[in-house]
């Protein structure tokens, strides 16, 4: 029964080792992709002078996929005898390879992450990616001179090489520092006043929006003729005409990707006053739709200058979030005006 578990212990490294080769090597890629560097967040390059840096980092990925891609190929009867031997010999002196690299930079480098897995490996060095490269080194040598893998025969040795899976991946995860920074990540929220957001989606999913399609037969251009953005919300100036008077309706669309809440207000064109809604004629074709913003006709163009952007929070527009750490906030109606207080320069309704 040993023997057995032995073997199955065995096959079951070929795909692991595999996996890991090649999550190493995609994360490091990507890195490269957004950092612009090669030799970018790999740990082990910070032992060679700067000339060679660039080619090492090239060779660590392209023997880390290599590896990967072979341990797969020769997996099964078409890697039979000495090609499989040859890959999984080169998978194994890869890691003992990268645990002499390991123990080297933590000595001479010991603020210095590994680089191991990209962005993810940016801790130091410690005792437990050390024994993690060991480990792996082992299961590549356990690997060689074994004969080719096979579909499990029973439901009870699929169960024995998952078990044995699930056991070598829990070993890996408590001597990886890396899935600390990964559950870290996947809980962060990016602040609304830091989010990134092209003004073409922010267009986009005005146009495609109930507030839109209410006040598109007062619009009078296709495309905006002013736009900006204040923290959490960008604002987006249309043309129109009410009643023969030359208006502007202003649109805040909150900065979400997907389904964001959206205000109108219809105001002055020159003096920037509140306007009334008037009655909605009937709806016009739809215009086409550009993300160009077009200059307004100089006659009818409000001065920015002497308006103030409004003030959604102060204004009592909107109320204060109501969960700081998502910086999202809440939404209630209007106050009534009172006679002794101007109203809002911006009636959102």
């Amino acid at each position: 029964m040993l023997s057995i578990v032995v073997a199955e212990a065995r096959e079951v490294q070929i795909p692991l080792l595999s996996a890991v080769l090649l999550a190493a090597c995609a994360a490091k890629f990507a890195r490269i992709l957004r950092v612009g560097s090669l030799d970018a967040g790999l740990g082990p390059t910070a032992l060679f002078p700067m000339g060679l840096r660039r080619p090492v980092a090239l060779t660590i990925c392209i023997a880390e996929l290599c590896c990967g891609i072979g341990l797969l190929v020769t997996a099964g009867p078409l890697g039979r005898g000495d090609p499989a031997d040859t890959v999984r010999i080169a998978t194994a002196v890869l890691f003992l390879v990268a645990t002499c690299a390991l123990i080297e930079l933590r000595t001479s480098h010991p603020e210095t992450g590994c680089g191991c897995f990209g962005d993810f490996s940016t801790s130091p060095v410690s005792g437990r990616t050390v024994a993690r490269s060991a480990l792996l080194a082992a299961a590549a040598l356990a690997t060689i001179d074994m004969p080719p893998l096979h579909p499990p025969h029973g439901g009870a040795e699929a169960g024995r090489l998952l078990g044995i899976l699930a056991a070598e991946l829990v070993v890996l995860a408590a001597l990886s520092p890396e899935l600390g920074e990964g559950l870290v990540r996947l809980g962060y929220s990016e602040p609304c006043e830091l989010r990134r957001l092209p003004a073409v989606r922010t267009l986009t999913a005005l146009r495609r929006s109930s507030q839109w399609r209410r006040r598109a037969g007062l619009i009078t251009a296709d495309v905006p003729v002013d736009m900006w953005r204040e923290l959490c919300w960008r604002f987006v100036v249309f043309p129109a005409r009410a009643a023969d008077r030359e208006a502007e309706v202003v649109f805040a669309v909150y900065l979400r990707p997907h389904r964001p809440a959206i205000h109108a207000a219809l105001v002055d064109a020159v003096t920037g006053e509140v306007l009334a809604w008037p009655e909605l004629p009937a709806r016009r074709a739809g215009p086409g739709w550009s993300t160009e913003v077009k200059p307004a006709k100089p006659a009818l163009a409000p001065d920015r200058s002497r308006r103030p952007a409004p003030d959604l929070v102060g204004s009592g527009v909107l109320a204060a979030p109501t969960d700081p750490g998502r910086g999202i906030p809440a939404y209630r109606d209007p106050p009534a005006p009172r006679p002794d207080k101007d109203l809002p320069l911006y009636r959102v309704l």
